[in-house]
């Protein structure tokens, strides 16, 4: 219990890394003890280990390092110290007073550099900050000036401060030696090459004073957008909280490539270019809402909104488009009929299970504001009837997070999560678990949890893996690396700041979605082959994704959220969490998706009887509510979702478009009445500051 306090005190991910920690404490802390006694080839060994720490920890612990930092003890003040120390050294051991007074000189003067250094990295960072980013336009005639060099721009202080070195080491060997040359030569290597990295950037701040204003870079922003002529927008801001909320745009991306009417994807945090999926799509990043004000948007028809932030307002004031909240899953959450939504012109839901959600929250939102579209996303989800099982039952336990609030936790994990997993193991089936990308943002309980759930699936692993099946895994290690490799670089992202991606943006060609879909399909087959049909996983990262999930598994244990009405889609057995233990008609009362769920009581003593689901098809009492739930969570199969998605956004784009006819026949009258926007002021939206989570999807 006091190692797991220490590590968490310290940031630190286990014992290993604490023993490293230790390491590099000690090899400071005897730094000042050898310069004192003084013990040459003691203060070279501490003062070694102290390096190599320092470096391994920056890998390993950046937690750490970071605590390190919030403490004054940052990388400046270690080599700082480091230096001060090696100096106390050649003092105490009579060193002739012009080599100390030169180490003095160059030291000193080597920090003055990485001082200047720093100043003129900063001002290169400041030109190179813009006003707009892009993606898939074609930005060639914008005049950026290339990003500096990796080695240059990059990581400096650490390349800086590193300089220090063969001062360091000249010094060390001249006092073993007893002659003053290899001093000399490490005081000659350290200044010359720190003068010459302050050169070499201040030749690079020459190339970034080039760097358009921010005028001429959104009127070329417009021009380009000019010539696409945008009729639908998705608008997203949340990212700067947390990049794990992009799923709620890359969730949505397939399905706006399919609209009949052209999409542009409109960001508000530059953080979430690195997290945004692969698209074709025209994407257009503006952090500041003045900058926002500046885009020509004026044949934008639609606005779509996957989330609510305080954010959307600076979208909203725009009267000519009409605004659409489509969320991130249909969930029974609270959240997914926030009174909030009133501020939009149409509510999409997948089903008439959506309408009836917002109809319970009275004088919210008209019957004639919300619109059943389907679910176009699911379409990757494979019915239970074309699955096929293993020799072990295979349950996707994917818990939901803790919310913004106790009043709103709705995830077992903290309750019942562990002996969940407990009992899961004591019934011979193969768990896939994959939490909720917030899991543990705010409750420390959550975060024990999942670690504790991790621990239990790999200590299960080493049990029942066989070395063969360990072996898959390892050789397929690199396949899937080059395979992620590739589609990495399909997506649009390329290497360097914000502003380098903006000056290498092109429009895309026709040929990449193909290549796309191809190589994640193959990434799938790699991966779950090389995991054999007994192993469990523990799922983190964005691929596999929760869909492959869903194909996987023979039944999903989750909670109330957006992952169980998207489960509803493939027709197989799955389990609703009880953490509360409600009595059943009163749990399946609240929450719509229980109507064909398998309820679990906290204890999970159902967990059993629940099984025989899947060891025993035929013994299933919920699949004929599953199928009547399934339309009435979802929507009808035909026409499908996609169909109902593109005719709502054409619809409505049309009803905007028919407006504005009218507004404008209008003007042409004698005494036309004044065309007013109707957008909430600025200052007093209503709109939350932080966002509403709508599911676990």
């Amino acid at each position: 219990m006091f190692v797991r306090w220490l590590c968490a005190v310290l940031r630190v991910r286990g014992v290993p890394d604490l023993l490293l920690v230790f390491v590099f404490g000690a090899g400071f802390a005897l730094l000042p003890v050898f310069a004192l006694l003084p013990s040459l080839w003691g203060f070279a060994a501490a003062s070694a280990v102290s390096y190599l720490a320092d470096e391994a920890l920056h890998v390993r612990a950046p937690g750490f390092i970071r605590r390190m930092a919030s403490l004054q003890f940052n990388r400046t003040m270690r080599f700082a110290a480091r230096t001060v120390m090696l100096l106390a050294l050649i003092e105490r051991m009579d060193a002739p007073d012009r080599v100390l007074a030169a180490g003095l000189a160059v030291f000193s003067a080597h920090f003055a550099s990485t001082m200047l250094y720093s100043a003129v990295h900063r001002a290169i960072r400041l030109r190179r900050v813009l006003p707009v980013a892009v993606r898939n336009l074609d930005m060639s005639e914008a005049g950026l000036p290339k990003q500096p060099p990796a080695f240059l721009y990059r990581r400096f202080l650490r390349r800086l401060l590193h300089l220090d070195v063969p001062a360091h080491a000249g010094l060390l060997a001249a006092l073993a030696a007893g002659t003053w040359y290899p001093a000399a030569i490490g005081y000659g290597l350290t200044a010359v090459v720190s003068a010459a990295a302050v050169l070499a950037l201040l030749g690079q701040y020459r190339a970034a004073r080039r760097t358009p204003r921010r005028d001429e870079l959104i009127q070329e922003v417009n021009r380009q957008l000019a010539g696409y002529r945008p009729e639908v927008a998705l608008y997203f801001s949340f990212a700067a909280v947390s990049r794990d909320f992009m799923y709620q745009v890359n969730m949505w991306i397939e399905t706006l490539e399919q609209l009949d009417r052209r999409p542009v994807i409109i960001l508000r945090e530059q953080a979430s270019f690195r997290f945004l999926s692969r698209t074709s799509l025209p994407v257009v990043c503006v952090p500041k809402a003045d900058d926002l004000a500046e885009l020509d948007l004026s044949g934008v028809r639609v606005v779509l909104y996957p989330g609510n932030a305080g954010k959307n307002v600076h979208m909203l004031r725009i009267a000519e488009a009409k605004h659409v909240f489509i969320g991130h899953g249909d969930s029974d959450k609270l959240a997914s009929s926030n009174r909030v939504s009133k501020v939009y012109d149409e509510i999409w839901v997948a089903g008439r299970a959506g309408r009836d959600r917002y109809r319970r929250v009275r004088h919210a939102i008209s019957n004639d504001a919300i619109v059943e579209v389907g679910r176009p996303q699911l379409a990757p989800i494979r019915l239970d009837a074309d699955h096929t099982p293993g020799p072990l039952p295979v349950v996707l336990y994917a818990p939901t997070w803790e919310g913004w609030s106790d009043d709103d936790c709705h995830t077992s994990l903290i309750p019942m999560g562990v002996t969940l997993v407990e009992k899961l193991l004591a019934e011979n089936v193969r768990v896939i678990y994959k939490p909720h990308p917030l899991t543990g943002k705010r409750s420390r309980e959550a975060t024990e949890a999942d670690r504790a759930i991790r621990a239990m699936l790999n200590a299960d692993n080493e049990q029942r893996e066989a070395a063969q099946t360990q072996a898959a895994v390892a050789a397929a290690a690199p396949r899937l690396a080059e395979i992620q490799a590739q589609l990495d670089a399909l997506t649009g992202r390329s290497v360097g700041d914000y502003a380098e991606q903006t000056r290498t943006a092109r429009v895309p060609g026709l040929d990449g979605a193909d290549e796309w879909q191809a190589l994640r399909t193959e990434w799938h087959r790699v991966f779950w082959e090389s995991r054999g049909q007994i192993r469990h996983n523990v799922i983190l990262k964005q691929l596999p994704t929760l869909y492959e999930c869903f194909n996987q598994a023979d039944i999903l244990v989750s909670d109330v959220s957006s992952v169980v009405a998207d489960f509803v889609a493939s027709l197989k057995p799955y389990v609703l969490t009880n953490a509360q233990d409600l009595p059943d008609d009163e749990f399946r009362a609240a929450y719509t998706t229980a109507g064909g769920a398998y309820l679990l009581d906290r204890d999970c003593t159902r967990l059993p009887e629940i099984l025989r689901s899947v060891r025993e098809p035929r013994h299933d009492p919920m699949a004929l509510d599953r199928r009547t739930l399934k339309e009435y969570v979802l929507g009808p199969d035909s026409p499908t979702s996609m169909e109902r998605f593109n005719t709502a956004v054409n619809t409505l784009a049309a009803r905007s478009e028919a407006e504005l006819a009218e507004d404008d026949r209008a003007l042409d009258l004698p005494f036309p009445a004044q065309r007013t926007d109707s957008a909430p002021a600025l200052g007093n939206t209503g709109l939350p500051d932080r966002p509403v989570s709508l599911g676990n999807a």
